[in-house]
């Protein structure tokens, strides 16, 4: 049973009369008629009766209308669910990422291309970076950001590109080095600091500075995301060196810099810190995946080109 049979099999079946069923269809009446005679020849029953020049359905062909329209819509269905994935209107995102740009600057991004595209589902993970390497191991996602995992340790089953870009300082409102246009280490010496906890690779980079500068680093505030930190700067209990995304975070409209709760000023002296844009090797990636996972690097950049924090890309591994 064809698909062209049973469109000319319905059209017959709705239509007033065959020649009807032929325009609606922009074929010839004959060839409509070879349709419905293959049909019958096939299921071996007689669809319609002649009754002077009206074809006259059967009551066996109310049964089939009714399947006919069932199968028809599914097929239909198909089709445009096919052509939503070709056209990148329709899917289901898997996506993890680190804690703070969850709080706002992915979930804003996500909502974003949701915004364009009303077929498509998404699922976020967020959670540390060895909670989202698991992930990526497991092939359970299509791709995820986080802090640059470091040592390799993928044995084949994931790709990183990394991302680096320069971090900055948070003070509070008011703070006696706010009107400075950078700010530099020594300038910070014996100064209340937040800091992320030891097990954390920035922390490392921000000691090693404060000990070039030969300043004496007062940690009063650890945290295990910078966005907590920044908080404790907020309330204006520390000063806080922090990734260039959180630093965006809080420059993003309404999240805090412009309307005065905290300031944002450039280091001196530069300490980069890396990002990595992690895929599954063996997860094959959707085209609306794909689609996501550009339009995330892309707004990477654009955030990072936002605050001055030359973001380059380091080739995939």
């Amino acid at each position: 049973m064809k698909q062209s049979q049973l469109v000319a099999f319905h059209a017959v079946m709705t239509s007033p009369s065959l020649s009807a069923a032929a325009k609606r269809l922009g074929r010839s009446q004959p060839a409509v008629t070879v349709a419905i005679k293959a049909l019958e020849d096939e299921l071996g029953l007689k669809l319609f009766e002649r009754d002077g020049g009206k074809l006259v359905p059967v009551p066996e062909a109310q049964y089939l209308l009714a399947e006919a329209e069932e199968m028809l819509s599914r097929l239909a269905r198909v089709r445009q669910t096919m052509r939503n994935l070709v056209e990148v209107e329709a899917g289901h995102v898997h996506v993890a990422t680190m804690q703070s740009p969850a709080a706002m600057l992915f979930p804003r991004f996500i909502a974003g291309m949701i915004a364009e595209r009303p077929g498509c589902r998404v699922s976020m993970f967020a959670g540390s970076t060895s909670e989202i390497t698991e992930q990526v191991r497991a092939q359970s996602i299509d791709f995820a950001f986080t802090d640059d995992p470091g040592e390799r340790d993928n044995a084949g089953i994931y790709s990183v590109e990394t991302i680096v870009a320069d971090c900055s300082i948070l003070l509070p409102p008011g703070h006696r080095l706010s009107e400075e246009k950078r700010v530099s280490v020594a300038q910070l010496d014996g100064e209340p600091m937040g800091l992320l906890l030891d097990n954390h690779v920035q922390r490392a980079g921000v000691r090693a500075l404060f000990q070039a500068a030969g300043a004496a680093l007062n940690v009063v505030v650890e945290s295990r995301t910078s966005l907590s930190v920044a908080q404790f700067v907020v309330c204006g209990q520390c000063a806080a060196i922090v990734d260039p995304l959180t630093t965006a975070h809080f420059l993003e409209p309404g999240a805090g810099a412009d309307g005065g709760a905290i300031v944002v000023r450039p280091l001196v002296e530069t300490l980069p810190y890396r990002y990595a844009l992690i895929t599954p090797r063996y997860r094959p990636m959707s085209l609306m995946a794909k689609t996501f996972r550009a339009a995330w690097r892309d707004e990477v950049f654009r955030l990072l080109d936002g605050i001055s924090a030359n973001p380059r890309a380091v080739p995939s591994s």
